[in-house]
């Protein structure tokens, strides 16, 4: 299936960035015989001119070869320009070239910020080193050609006056990571510039079966409107959006068919947290009990709009702290269950324990007489629609990680069969790991597409990840586990509360202003301004070791027991203190909650 791209969609796929001191000037050098851009650095106004200035210095600018523009973002007194440095062609998506960010780059127009009082320019300071966080950002994929941020069954569904606008109009704004940075570009009309670009996974690969070849794609499209890392986003917002929000489209082409399968993933539908408090798992808080059932019957209208059908699977335990986390989601969705909605509990680590995966067969009982009526999407060798996915299975755990990894894996695979059956290359006895070649590669293509999910949320690979990527569980792979938990934990309370605060600055959950920034970012007080992990860790260490060079001198000096008394307390109050005040410990996001 090959989407023909519209001349009017052209958008420049090379480009050669001069820096020049008092402007930013981006040349097209693919042949195309469209305008520069020039970006002022003083207060980042933009312009198209016919060609590159001429240089009149003794000092020669710097020029970068750029592959796209991502955006500009506007702070206190500068504005950032986002662009590509560096990508990876990774494959193709319905026929045409797919790209992998490699390497992103920040270049301030901030000029101004010479004559800015000193304060904003310490503010200034603060957001700008946010951006360096964002040139990090893993997971960034794009095309020139085609809209990524579409399944292929709506990319076909559009009617022929969309196909006509620029991919950036044709494309979903929930999965359009740089929609906001956008903006600028968009109120100066500058089309062939304003490359989508969208967050997520993308794993490919090409295999026999039998004398049929056949080509595999999973992509995986991040929502970005409650986008964020593990502990910072969590449950929904009063609109119904939720954390990590996954959109997983597994598709196949052989024979000249096209075939897609489409799962979503997204945190549990009301609103609740779980904030850090350097233990190993914070306790989950549910908020604003009396709105879940609204806030759930949004979430579930916005994917019946979307999708059609919704079946949700619930991974999480029935006891414990998990457990009022899954009564809370029944009772949530209790009125609007129906035929076009419905909702299944299925306790994972009860029923399938840390090792025995094989029993999420029991599951596909449950889900395989929803799966198979609202079927898959495939077009035949004319293009011609012979099935429509009408419904979406919706799978969450806590995480919407670990779990949920190895439950889509099985789902994924058992469609893939249903697909290879209608095609007449699998017959009603055979199943993919009938072909051990390809049973490899579709495991890895899973497991790799899971990790991928996982270090955007969660900041390490998924954990069972040996499950899926070789079949089974494996001393090596919960060896893994154990290291990766450790990571989430250090991540989580040490590193993930800046990078939430990156994140909400690119997405525009947070805007930028002089009086709210001011105050958001003055000094701490009280014990919050000494508070410092470090130092209680060193006081920690140092007090048990005096209080044990103490206890080996006592003898019949009755001082050192003391002395040994005191540095034990010392050390036991210390850790005592930390464990009650984890929180203020622990790296936090900075910026006021979002006001849009």
């Amino acid at each position: 299936m090959m989407v023909k791209a519209h001349p009017s969609q052209k958008l420049y796929t090379r480009m050669r960035l001069w820096e020049f001191p008092d402007q930013y000037i981006v040349e097209p050098t693919d042949g195309s015989s469209g305008s520069c851009l020039a970006v002022n650095r003083v207060n980042g106004s933009m312009s198209l001119v016919d060609e590159v200035p001429h240089c009149t210095m003794v000092r020669v600018p710097k020029i970068q070869t750029v592959f796209g523009v991502v955006g500009m973002l506007k702070l206190l007194a500068g504005s950032y320009l986002l662009v590509i440095t560096d990508r990876e062609s990774v494959g193709t998506y319905l026929g045409h070239p797919f790209f992998k960010v490699l390497s992103l780059k920040v270049f301030p127009c901030d000029h101004s910020l010479k004559n800015s009082p000193e304060e904003q320019k310490r503010v200034e300071s603060e957001f700008s080193n946010l951006l360096k966080v964002a040139e990090k950002t893993h997971g960034l994929y794009f095309s020139y050609d085609v809209n990524i941020t579409l399944s292929a069954q709506r990319l076909n569904d559009l009617g022929d006056e969309s196909r006509l606008l620029p991919l950036w109009r044709q494309a979903e704004p929930r999965f359009l990571w740089n929609n906001y940075m956008l903006e600028v570009f968009i109120d100066n009309k500058l089309d062939p510039y304003m490359l989508p670009v969208i967050q997520g996974s993308f794993q490919t690969f090409q295999s026999a079966i039998g004398l049929e070849i056949i080509d595999v794609t999973l992509i995986a499209r991040r929502c970005t409107r409650r986008t964020g890392t593990r502990l910072w986003r969590r449950g929904a917002d009063a609109d119904g959006y939720v954390a990590n929000f996954v959109e997983s489209e597994q598709i196949i082409q052989l024979k000249g068919f096209t075939s897609s399968f489409v799962q979503v993933r997204g945190s549990m539908p009301f609103i609740w947290e779980q904030i850090v408090d350097l233990t190993y798992k914070p306790k989950f808080d549910i908020l604003r009990r009396e709105e879940a059932p609204r806030v759930a019957e949004r979430h579930f209208l916005d994917l019946r709009k979307k999708y059609g059908n919704v079946f949700a699977v619930d991974l999480v335990n029935t006891d414990g702290g998990e457990g009022q986390l899954t009564q809370q989601f029944a009772n949530s969705v209790h009125n609007i269950l129906s035929n076009d909605v419905r909702y299944l509990h299925f306790d994972f680590h009860r029923i399938c324990g840390h090792v025995h995966f094989e029993r999420l067969s029991i599951l596909y009982e449950h889900i395989e007489d929803f799966l198979i009526k609202n079927r898959y999407y495939m077009l035949n060798e004319k293009g011609e629609i012979v099935e429509k996915q009408i419904g979406i299975l919706r799978t969450n755990c806590v995480d919407c990680l670990d779990r949920t990894n190895v439950t889509q894996s099985m789902i994924g695979r058992k469609m893939l069969e249903l697909q290879l059956q209608r095609l007449g290359v699998f017959d009603a006895n055979e199943t993919i790991s009938t072909y051990p070649n390809f049973d490899d590669r579709f495991k890895i293509l899973w497991a790799n597409h899971g990790d991928d999910i996982s270090i955007q949320y969660s900041g390490t690979p998924a954990l069972k990840g040996d499950f899926v990527r070789v079949g089974k569980r494996t001393t090596q792979g919960i060896l893994k586990d154990g290291w990766n938990a450790l990571m989430r934990y250090y991540l989580n309370n040490f590193v993930d509360g800046t990078k939430q605060d990156s994140i909400d600055l690119l997405q525009g959950h947070y805007i930028v202003s002089v009086s709210r920034d001011l105050v958001s970012t003055a000094p701490k007080g009280g014990i919050e301004a000494i508070a410092s992990l470090p130092l209680a860790l060193f006081l920690i260490t140092m007090g048990f070791f005096f209080a044990m060079m103490s206890l080996m001198r006592v003898g019949d000096d009755i001082w050192q027991l003391l002395f040994s008394l005191f540095w034990a307390g010392l050390s036991v109050g210390v850790a005592s203190f930390v464990k009650t005040n984890g929180r203020i410990f622990c790296n936090r996001p900075r910026l006021h909650k979002p006001p849009r």
